[in-house]
């Protein structure tokens, strides 16, 4: 009873969002159209982008313009839900809302790194970002160098991380976003049991936990297979985090001596053994099938609960990213089977 009635506001106000996420059918629809222009008049029918994009001529807006308009419909979604929210629900929503920060911390980094006389102009987010970020938002994106980003982010909890880096002779752009994602994922294992209790807790641990194991078999696979990478150097890049993938099992697919033998190892973990079409090959898109099963079942079984507001973030940030690569595959003309290859690898 207590979690109905802590939830039952929220809940509501989720089901009529969810009601207007996109579904196959759109996005077969989108990537078949002939040019952005007309995607962007698509979007502009439905429900969750008729008022940003309201006003504004397909023709004029650049490809930058029309990723930060799609971005900013997470962000005013999530303040939404905010908004809904009770303190206890509150305190998952803050510690979640980090993903953001590192994503406009990730995209001042790429600013800096690529070395041409870019602006950088976030606006759009400032008033997000004012009412629910720790950063100073100016500075930050003012930047221009990674000295100075770091610089910017003293008192906040990103600091620590960051300026351990410059220990490093030259660190990378990968350098910096893989602490970044490293810090995020290791703070939200070490947050769950103080934002959540009880089956909150049992079924965030499962998110989580099943995210993170699927995350560590993707960089593995990566650094062995593209970039032949020292079983030192892919230790470096593992989620400190072990769920269904035991330490020992991700021990022995990081020195396993051959790609056959990696095949081999990954057909023998939980996740080859519960998902049929789990393998190398498959990882990446099954990667999304996993996380939608878990969230979707566990919103089925308890809608009450914080696992309904995680399965609509989820499903929210991941429609934005595969309305991108949808987009970006209508700009360079590729085919709509191809398209959809994409959009569902994604």
């Amino acid at each position: 009873m207590k979690g109905l009635l802590s939830y039952s506001g929220l809940t509501t106000k989720i089901r009529a969002m969810q009601s207007h996420l996109l579904n196959d059918r759109n996005y077969r629809e989108i990537v078949e159209l002939p040019n952005v222009p007309a995607a962007v008049t698509y979007l502009k029918q439905q429900p969750s982008y008729q008022e940003l994009f309201q006003g504004l001529e397909e023709t004029e807006l650049h490809r930058g313009q029309i990723e930060q308009l799609l971005h900013l419909a997470v962000y005013r979604d999530f303040s939404k839900l905010y908004r809904f929210s009770n303190l206890e629900q509150r305190k998952f929503l803050s510690s979640y809302f980090k993903r953001y920060e590192i994503a406009i911390l990730k995209e001042c980094l790429n600013k800096i790194f690529d070395h041409r006389d870019v602006v950088l102009n976030l606006s759009v987010y400032q008033s997000f970002f004012d009412k629910h970020s720790q950063l100073d938002f100016a500075s930050v994106t003012s930047s221009s160098s990674p000295e100075e980003l770091i610089s910017s982010l003293k008192g906040t909890e990103y600091y620590d991380p960051l300026v351990h880096l410059g220990t490093l002779e030259h660190p990378t752009l990968f350098d910096y976003e893989m602490t970044l994602d490293l810090y995020y994922f290791g703070h939200l294992w070490k947050q769950r049991e103080k934002i959540a209790q009880k089956k909150d807790l049992e079924e965030l641990t499962k998110a989580w936990g099943s995210k993170f194991d699927m995350l560590n078999l993707q960089w593995v696979y990566r650094s062995k297979q593209y970039y032949h990478m020292t079983s030192a150097d892919i230790y470096a890049l593992i989620i400190p985090v072990h769920y269904r993938l035991k330490k020992s099992e991700l021990q022995t697919l990081v020195e396993a001596e051959s790609m056959d033998v990696f095949r081999q190892l990954i057909r023998k973990t939980y996740y080859a053994k519960h998902f049929e079409q789990f393998s190398t090959e498959t990882m990446e898109s099954m990667y999304a099938e996993i996380m939608k099963h878990i969230l979707s079942s566990a919103s089925r079984s308890n809608p009450y609960s914080l696992a309904t507001v995680y399965s609509y973030l989820y499903h929210k940030d991941h429609e934005i990213n595969r309305l991108i690569i949808a987009l970006e595959c209508v700009r360079y003309g590729i085919s709509p089977d191809e398209a959809m290859q994409y959009v569902a690898k994604t």
